[in-house]
């Protein structure tokens, strides 16, 4: 994956999907091969805390997040956007790959589908975005105990969505996601 000998800057995010949170882009350069390295979701919470432990300590990374409330005014794709171009200002000199099949408009970066699965430096981001992100979640869940955020990190779960119609949105939800039941009539 590494071309002119430049090293290769792995790039993956987390949170594009839920309802409540951040959304967390991730950028690392690893200096040396890592054992047990896969997409983040393939992995256990426990072997995804040893292995974020591992990637923070020894390896050159950039974490960025956005809150709800800027993924809210910004959009997804513009997070995205100026997530990857953070990402570039720290790292000079690299070649850039970013899991999926959008670069979102910013220049020099190549994109493969799964490379979070197949390529070490992308599985290192999805594991530093995901537990930065979890570990928000598990943090709000005590200010807000009554959405169970410990539990489904902010996704749309039946149990969510349950909480979301009882109680209403608190701060930390997307104000511009939908949620059926909430922002649409149910006629049944």
């Amino acid at each position: 994956m590494q071309k002119q000998n430049k090293p290769l800057c792995g790039i993956d995010e987390a949170g594009r999907g839920p309802l409540a949170g951040s959304l967390v882009i991730a950028g690392v350069v690893l200096k040396k091969p890592v054992d047990g390295l896969m997409d983040s979701k393939k992995l256990t919470e426990k072997k995804r805390e040893v292995l974020y432990g591992l990637i923070i300590e020894n390896f050159d990374h950039h974490i960025v997040s956005f809150s709800a409330k800027e993924v809210d005014e910004l959009g997804i794709s513009k997070c995205l956007q100026q997530g990857l171009r953070s990402i570039q200002k720290v790292f000079k000199n690299v070649d850039y790959l970013f899991d999926g099949n959008s670069t979102f408009g910013v220049d020099n970066i190549r994109t493969m589908v799964k490379a979070d699965d197949k390529v070490p430096e992308v599985s290192a981001a999805s594991i530093l975005a995901k537990v930065t992100r979890d570990r928000e979640m598990v943090q709000l869940a005590k200010v807000y105990p009554e959405y169970g955020f410990e539990k489904h990190k902010g996704y749309g779960t039946k149990a969510h969505i349950g909480a979301l119609v009882k109680y209403g949105r608190c701060e930390i939800h997307r104000r511009t996601f939908r949620v059926k039941g909430l922002d649409e009539p149910v006629l049944f």
